[in-house]
């Protein structure tokens, strides 16, 4: 029989510790963390996570309504730039959720009121990024604008190598949370990933990291890190053949591309949509070839 908690949190370790009924403690705990707040009700918190979101395939987020807050959470184990976009997009959803909810007239000529949103991505793959980042969609954008016309933030926190060891501290499950990640990758140089994660769980038990949590779901977790282990490992893999194999021409063909795009969108010339794009005086050239 398959595992209920499997099916509801779609074999995600992070998204089971701070998304779900059961850990509301823990969801208080990292809010509380997060917002420099001292809230002790776990009951004020409303899970407001939407699992029919597919298409963009954001199946480890966590989304809560606390003190007229509405924060989407995620953890990545590989840093993404296009955050902001996404977050964009979800929350899209999530206020269409509010909205028909409960009952808001946006149609009306009064102006109704929506809890202020708040975007966080938990970072904790292997590449070295800063403590703490901003990602901004007007970014993406093809032309400058003042992002005071229009901005969305994605705020992340690198969890690794302590470079946020105060949050680390302030919420010990994402610190124990961190800590058995940690020690999974390490062991995983001497050791199978299956042996991996069995003696990192087992350690955790006898030394009080996530201990009640993992006696009780110690199968349900194990099957969770090894998928999430095993998929990480496969991506790693495709991005080391492809840089092995040395596929320039993707690359090209992409930047190749957006100057159609905003050649034709735009009705801009060549040059003016290279400027756009801020190319180089020697990529102007190299990429004028194929237009020619």
């Amino acid at each position: 029989m398959v595992s209920s908690i499997n099916r509801e949190y779609k074999d995600r370790l992070f998204r089971f510790l701070f998304g779900s009924e059961e850990m509301r403690e823990n969801i208080l705990q990292l809010y509380n963390a997060l917002a420099g707040s001292n809230h002790t009700n776990a009951k004020d918190i409303q899970i407001y996570t939407i699992d029919d979101v597919l298409y963009m395939e954001m199946k480890n987020d966590v989304a809560i309504i606390m003190d007229s807050y509405l924060c989407l959470w995620e953890q990545q184990s590989t840093f993404n730039p296009n955050m902001p976009v996404r977050g964009l997009m979800y929350f899209g959803k999530l206020y269409s959720k509010y909205i028909e909810i409960n009952k808001v007239d946006i149609y009306g000529r009064r102006l109704m009121k929506l809890p202020t949103p708040r975007y966080i991505v938990f970072y904790n793959g292997v590449e070295d990024r800063p403590a703490i980042e901003e990602l901004k969609l007007t970014d993406a954008f093809y032309r400058p604008t003042d992002p005071n016309d229009f901005e969305w933030t994605a705020t992340v926190y690198n969890l690794n190598n302590k470079k946020n060891e105060t949050l680390l501290k302030s919420c010990k499950p994402l610190g124990d949370y961190t800590f058995l990640v940690d020690m999974i990758r390490e062991k995983r140089l001497h050791y199978t990933l299956e042996d991996a994660v069995d003696i990192s769980v087992d350690y955790c038990i006898k030394n009080d990291i996530l201990s009640s949590f993992l006696i009780k779901h110690k199968a349900e977790v194990r099957d969770m890190v090894l998928t999430e282990f095993n998929k990480e490992l496969h991506e790693s893999n495709i991005r080391a053949e492809e840089r092995a194999e040395g596929r320039e021409e993707g690359t090209i063909e992409t930047r190749v591309e957006d100057i159609k795009k905003i050649m034709k969108s735009l009705n801009v010339s060549l040059n003016k949509a290279m400027e756009i794009l801020e190319l180089s005086a020697e990529e102007r050239v190299e990429y004028s070839k194929f237009f020619n």
